[in-house]
């Protein structure tokens, strides 16, 4: 006959099952490093479309021609960047014969979604207005405040990292010449570390498993 104590220890273990239903844990570490190179590889291209050629003298007005530029190369890195994360996170899932469209990845899509597209329309609406001074902080600050919200439905780190990119946010907005080494910083070398380490603490122990 079951006691008080293993009715417990089964709505514990219920629970528990719930709450792994509802995260995402595929998410690919190795493309974490890939988007952090490009990002890298992106900064290094603006930098030289954005700095007077030569020197380190800030270019405080941008030419138009200047700005479309800009807005194709990010628009490009982002198309490459997805491509690439649900490429990598697909072939995960396949190895853990899961389902890509599930609970959890509906939960976490749509709280990742909700300040990446707010953070997106404002930056537009500054941008339209010749504000270019709050993009570098703007697209750091909103995907760091989208990577908390949608932690809680994934793996822990991803808490971690949002919190650095909205440090880095915020230190861009005090140093707005600045953006874009912090830009650099918070989308290339913090998402490469944090690629290396997803990788080497889940992915690497499944694949010799």
């Amino acid at each position: 006959m079951k006691t008080t104590d293993h009715y417990l220890d089964e709505i514990t273990e219920i629970k528990k099952m719930m709450a792994q239903s509802s995260r995402f844990l595929s998410l690919s570490g190795l493309s974490g490093v890939l988007v952090g190179i490009y990002a890298l590889i992106g900064s290094f291209i603006a930098y030289k479309m954005i700095y007077v050629q030569g020197s380190s003298i800030y270019r405080k007005v941008y030419p138009s021609e200047i700005v479309t530029e800009l807005i194709v190369l990010a628009g490009a890195l982002l198309i490459i960047a997805l491509g690439t994360v649900i490429w990598l996170t697909s072939s995960n899932i396949k190895k853990a014969e899961q389902k890509f469209w599930s609970v959890g990845s509906r939960l976490l899509l749509t709280n990742l979604a909700i300040p990446l597209i707010t953070g997106g329309i404002l930056i537009l609406i500054f941008s339209f207005r010749g504000i270019y001074s709050v993009v570098a902080p703007f697209c750091l600050v909103f995907y760091g405040l989208a990577l908390v919200n949608a932690s809680k439905y994934t793996r822990q780190e991803i808490f971690y990292m949002g919190l650095l990119q909205i440090g880095l946010g915020l230190c861009s907005a005090i140093l707005p010449g600045m953006g874009l080494l912090f830009w650099a910083i918070g989308f290339g070398i913090v998402h490469i570390i944090y690629g290396l380490v997803m990788y080497f603490r889940y992915e690497r122990k499944t694949q010799k498993a």
